[in-house]
């Protein structure tokens, strides 16, 4: 078992990401909602199959926003999917490091997540009531 990661291409978001939000049961964020529109973070493959995809947003503060992360449904090998999410988002977290940001930031629902972010060093903020969103 060989685990890589590769930055996400253009093609990544329509050919992989937008049907394994579908599979979880989730509408896929827009691509141009998603940092350089769908491009800015990473994907993890174990062997040639991918696993899971984060992103990053570099904000004009010094916060990166290392979110959005997600996986495929469909890959069940629990303790190298466990790893390889972990991977991303050590991954993502030492980008944001390298480029001189203070913080990372990541804005999580999922109990399951929350617990590997935890496990990679992260700590809980306030408590999360409600995403806000608008159109513009």
């Amino acid at each position: 078992m060989t685990i890589n990661i590769r930055p996400l291409n253009t093609n990544d978001y329509s050919d992989i990401l937008v049907g394994w939000w579908r599979d979880w049961g989730f509408e896929a964020p827009p691509k141009d909602f998603l940092p350089e529109d769908g491009t800015s973070g990473l994907i993890v493959y174990v062997d040639d199959v991918p696993v899971c995809a984060g992103f990053i947003y570099m904000t004009n503060s010094k916060i990166a926003w290392i979110d959005w992360i997600i996986s495929n449904k469909n890959f069940r090998e629990k303790p190298t999917r466990v790893e390889a999410i972990k991977h991303l988002i050590d991954t993502l977290t030492s980008m944001a490091k390298n480029l001189k940001y203070t913080y990372a930031y990541a804005l999580i629902k999922n109990e399951r997540l929350v617990n590997i972010y935890q496990e990679v060093g992260y700590t809980k903020g306030v408590a999360y009531t409600e995403e806000m969103i608008k159109l513009l």
